[in-house]
């Protein structure tokens, strides 16, 4: 049978297939063959017969496959082989440099590590900040013998830098010397305006013991510097005297020995007038502090003056330690509120809210608590192994005093102190607090401790998100200072205000004048412009008048200021996209703040206080007569967009929200003033909606968020060295609008470091070395007993200061005007017992008894 055409097609082509793929094969051994073979063998020398074993072979094909394969052989070469010597010494070289190279460097980093460990390290030459370069002032260091007064005083600093000239402010030369004068008693305890008179208190439970007065010098030492920020002046403080240490301190024990109930500290330098202190004093020695109980004494103070106060509240019972019962706020935590009491409504600010004129007369209860005076409590912030020094008892002693006993009971003092050891149940036996207490305290303050500790605040205040922000826990001391103080508050009803207080601040001058003073003053502020004004540094050199700087602020506030800053202050970060919202640039002008500024989930409080009328209409007259919820010593500034470490450290808030972060204000340093108002939106704020923020952010963002007063007192802040006036306020005031805050060019963060000249931050260099100096001590190699007394210190009078024109020799102790320092750390005085040198030095430079004739 015939296959069909295509069947035989396609075995036509099955067949040519084979015989291609073997004539293939064969020319593949022809091609291996002829590689071992030279081109001239080849073309002479015939292939062998098994070449010509195909059929289809013919002699013609063969040629074409030979010629094929000649010119393929031709275009294949081998690379170049390098010889196996050369190699391996290749090899050889490139493994002894890389073992060279690690001797080496072991080497280096053997004697690197000699030379920092034998101190033999050139020191690389890094950029200092430019106030680095300006000199020392010469005269904060000036003495009792060259005073002059206030009027008649040449400045050494700031002065007219318009000329460029000092003048005759070189101080080249010493002042002239003079006898030194007496020094007079500093009574600031005047009438308030009530009902019952104030009573004496005492220093003995007899009423026998006077309490001895501060002493003071009229005058201040010639060239003695002014204030570079804040006012004595504004606030109303006296800056035409000044103290010195044993019209300060003598009172409480500085000045004489251990065996008359002193502390046996201050005993060597410059004793002229020293005893003035206990001449007038009413009583016929020297006060023996060995065997007072200030507890005691500040609660019978408190008794025999209780009329003149307002609250007559009790305390709370303790949380843990007592029955939850027994406590009035108890039953308010635990009864369950509607969810609408934590949203904040909206309010209409167009219409005044009910004031006092539009309210029912005040009855006569009323009235009459309208005369009498709030209590304030100072919580002085300690922990449980502090180790008090003998400058830390005097300056306890002239806190519990000066403020409590001094004032009729107006203040009363208490130690909060923190058990670092959370695994010591302080909330659980009342055994181990009192334990615990007992050790905490020296014995003098037994009785006037406060126990705490991080774990107790998380039991108190649970339930709050924990972020572990720069890896601190929410409820530890550092982020959560307010904690303790506002649960004190909730348990101790019958104080008003609370200052939050620190055992490293110290004040030259009396403290029941300062503190009272910075009260009235804030009192009187109005709240038009007061964030604003509150948000920047007080230079009066530049600003002149506190007037012409609060029109300076509204001016700044309501125009702007033509600055390079509000290009990007005004720019939110973290937003990429320029057309969103947050991220279009503001206008130059601020929007003032006008009474509360929530955010979307503040706790709604009906108690907030909104403004009377509009912005525009008032003449600054809201707020005038208002006590402050808080009272600040640095400025309140807006951390938004600044350096700031901590301006994140927002903890509960819905930051997801359009805005973002919540509107906050901060204050560095948490030394304030709070009232129970403030301190009982913290406290709710933190139980019921688990809001908190960072220390020194959390009570002023309170107060802004819930239209409370708050207040930043421009105490007088001295600087050490001699800054440009111009550029001193420049740098401080470098935020939006010349703020202090609001821009990443404010001071406030990467810049701080400007302020470590001043007497008041948190890590002045200056206030400790001022304060030292005031005690007659040696600082730097200069001062000290030789100095006060008149010897050269340096066998020539000159040098000490890089300066190095001249040091203050002969002049006396220093004499400084009422100055707040922060901070005074690790003081340690020179401490003589009974029947030492101290003691006959003492009696040598004058007993008082015998030279007064008492």
């Amino acid at each position: 049978m015939e296959k069909p055409l295509y069947e035989l097609q396609y075995s036509q082509d099955e067949a040519d297939t084979e015989s291609y793929e073997s004539d293939d094969s064969q020319d593949i051994e022809k091609q291996y063959h002829d590689y071992r073979r030279s081109g001239h063998e080849y073309i002479h020398t015939k292939p062998p017969s098994a070449y010509s074993s195909s059929s289809r072979e013919t002699s013609g094909s063969y040629q074409y496959l030979l010629r094929h394969s000649e010119g393929r052989n031709k275009d294949r070469s081998y690379f170049y082989r390098i010889p196996r010597k050369i190699v391996k010494y290749t090899c050889w070289a490139l493994l002894s440099t890389i073992v060279i190279l690690i001797l080496v460097l072991v080497r280096a980093s053997y004697m690197s590590s000699k030379e920092v460990e034998t101190g033999n390290v050139a020191k690389q030459v890094t950029r200092l900040p430019p106030w680095e370069s300006f000199t020392f002032l010469k005269r904060y260091h000036g003495g009792i013998r060259t005073l002059n007064s206030k009027e008649k005083n040449l400045a050494e600093y700031p002065y007219d830098q318009e000329g460029g000239m000092r003048g005759n402010r070189t101080f080249t030369t010493l002042p002239q010397k003079k006898p030194v004068p007496n020094s007079v008693p500093f009574d600031p305890y005047v009438e308030n305006d009530t009902s019952h008179e104030r009573q004496e208190c005492f220093l003995d439970l007899m009423d026998q013991i006077k309490i001895p007065q501060v002493h003071y010098y009229n005058g201040v030492p010639a060239g003695y510097p002014e204030p570079i920020i804040g006012s004595h002046e504004v606030l109303g403080l006296r800056n035409d005297i000044c103290f010195e240490r044993f019209g300060k301190l003598g009172p409480y024990g500085y000045g004489y020995s251990t065996r008359r109930g002193g502390t046996g500290a201050g005993l060597h330098g410059d004793r002229d007038g020293a005893n003035d202190v206990w001449a007038t004093s009413g009583n016929k020695t020297m006060v023996d502090y060995s065997h007072v109980k200030w507890v005691e004494l500040q609660e019978r103070c408190a008794a025999k003056n209780k009329e003149r106060f307002r609250s007559k509240a009790e305390p709370e019972a303790n949380l843990f330690l007592d029955s939850a019962t027994e406590r009035k706020e108890a039953k308010k935590l635990t009864q369950p509120y509607d969810d609408k009491d934590t949203v904040l409504e909206e309010r209409d600010y167009s219409s005044p809210p009910i004031t006092e004129s539009h309210s029912a007369p005040q009855s006569e209860e009323s009235q009459k608590n309208s005369t009498l005076l709030p209590r304030t409590a100072v919580l002085i912030r300690t922990w449980w192994d502090f180790q008090y020094s003998a400058e830390d008892i005097i300056y306890l002693r002239s806190l519990i005093t000066e403020l409590s006993l001094l004032s009729g009971g107006e203040y009363s003092i208490h130690f909060l102190i923190h058990v670092r050891d959370d695994n010591v149940p302080i909330w659980a036996d009342q055994k181990i607090y009192d334990r615990i207490l007992e050790n905490a305290l020296p014995s003098e303050f037994q009785g006037m401790g406060i126990l705490w500790s991080e774990r107790q605040m998380g039991l108190i205040y649970g339930g709050i998100q924990e972020s572990f922000f720069r890896e601190l826990p929410v409820h530890g001391v550092y982020r959560s200072t307010f904690m303790p103080v506002q649960y004190f508050s909730h348990v101790h009803p019958e104080y008003e205000y609370i200052w939050n207080w620190e055992m490293d601040v110290r004040y030259t001058g009396q403290w029941y004048d300062f503190l009272s003073k910075v009260g009235e003053w804030s009192k009187t502020q109005p709240r038009k412009g007061l964030w604003e004004r509150n948000g920047r540094f007080y230079v009066p050199s530049v600003h002149g008048s506190w007037e012409d700087f609060k029109q300076m602020v509204r001016v700044q506030t309501e125009m702007g200021t033509d600055s390079p800053i509000n290009i990007w202050s005004s720019l939110k970060p973290g937003t990429d996209n320029p057309n969103h919202p947050a991220q279009q640039q503001q206008p130059k002008s601020d929007k003032p703040v006008w009474g509360p500024e929530p955010p979307p989930d503040v706790l709604q409080n009906q108690t907030d206080k909104l403004p009377p009328h509009s912005y525009e209409k008032d003449g600054y007259e809201w707020g005038v007569g208002e006590e402050a919820d808080l009272i600040t010593f640095n400025p309140l500034f807006d951390p938004q967009g600044t350096t700031w470490f901590f301006t994140e450290d927002v903890t509960g808030y819905n930051i997801s929200a359009p805005q973002g972060l919540p509107p906050r204000r901060a204050a560095i340093t948490t030394t304030s003033r709070l009232s129970r108002h403030l301190l009982t939106l913290m406290h709710r704020e933190t139980v019921l909606k688990r809001h908190t923020m960072f220390s020194e952010m959390w009570p002023a963002s309170v107060s802004l968020h819930h239209g409370l007063k708050a207040v930043y007192a421009p105490h007088p802040v001295y600087v050490d060295r001699d800054w440009p006036v111009k550029y001193l306020e420049g740098v401080l005031n470098a935020g939006r609008n010349r703020a202090s805050g609001g821009a990443r060019t404010a001071v406030w963060g990467a810049r701080e470091h400007n302020l470590k000249g001043v007497t008041w931050f948190y890590n002045s260099g200056f206030a400790g070395s001022l304060w030292r100096r005031w005690l007659g001590m040696r600082v730097d190699g200069d001062g000290g007993e030789v100095e006060e007394m008149g010897g050269d210190g340096g066998g020539n009078g000159k040098g000490g200061r890089i300066e190095g024109e001249y040091k203050v020799i002969g002049e006396g102790r220093m004499c400084v005007p009422g100055v707040l320092l922060h901070p005074v750390k690790g003081v340690e005085m020179v401490v003589e017992g009974a029947g030492s040198r101290g003691e006959m030095e003492e009696s040598k430079n004058g007993n008082w008894e015998e030279e007064e004739g008492i």
